[in-house]
């Protein structure tokens, strides 16, 4: 019986691909870089300390990591402020609530720092809802290691067998299956080019899941 549902955010519940897209757009920019659509893909999933390392080796960047994540956050956080038109995924509001008034414990475990997942749950008002928030910036290595993973069922106080994680990424959706989680693919009209062939189920809409039909999961 699942007991802990483990959530992904960017893309899970909310959209703020947007925002971490036009903050880093304007960050190659400055950087002088270009940075395929393809190669932007390939780090969904991933921190933003683990991009930077990424793009400092292949481009040769004379600015350390730090100074390459805090001009990037920066850039984030302007955008994210003065975005307006920023909301939860459609339906995954109720999932939550539902979740929650039936006893399901949920943790947040995102690729997101720490600083920035806190501005989500502020906004939206959901830190009530979840036990624990789990930040990739706290782990050397970024999905698919399922290190975020196992830390977010250690928290919990969950067996693996007893979790699911819903995930929107590749890297994402291969962490869960290395941590042996059950994992829920959601392929929405905002996931581009991702693999959702290792989830163990794939739904386009939050109303595809009950409370009901997650605790009865079986891995």
């Amino acid at each position: 019986m699942i007991q802990t549902v483990i959530f992904d955010m960017d893309g899970v519940i909310v959209d703020t691909e947007p925002v971490h897209h036009f903050a880093y757009q304007q960050h190659f920019k400055q950087l002088n870089i270009d940075v395929s659509p393809e190669m932007y893909a390939s780090f969904t999933g991933n921190s933003t300390k683990n991009i930077y390392e990424r793009l400092k080796g292949i481009y040769n960047l004379k600015e350390d990591i730090q100074t390459l994540v805090e001009t990037k956050r920066n850039l984030f956080n302007d955008a994210f402020d003065q975005k307006e038109d920023l909301y939860l995924l459609d339906g995954v509001e109720d999932l939550i609530k539902e979740l929650y008034q039936n006893g399901m414990q949920m943790v947040l475990a995102s690729s997101s720092a720490n600083v920035t997942i806190q501005r989500i749950f502020n906004r939206f008002n959901l830190d009530n809802y979840f036990t624990h928030k789990v930040s990739g910036e706290d782990f050397p290595k970024s999905k698919p290691h399922p290190a975020i993973f196992l830390k977010a069922a250690e928290l919990a106080k969950t067996p693996v067998r007893n979790c699911i994680v819903i995930e929107d990424s590749t890297n994402g959706i291969l962490a869960a299956k290395a941590a042996e989680i059950y994992c829920i693919g959601y392929d929405s009209v905002n996931s581009k080019l991702q693999d959702y062939a290792m989830a163990d189920e794939v739904i386009s809409h939050f109303n595809e899941l009950t409370f009901n039909k997650i605790r009865n999961l079986k891995y």
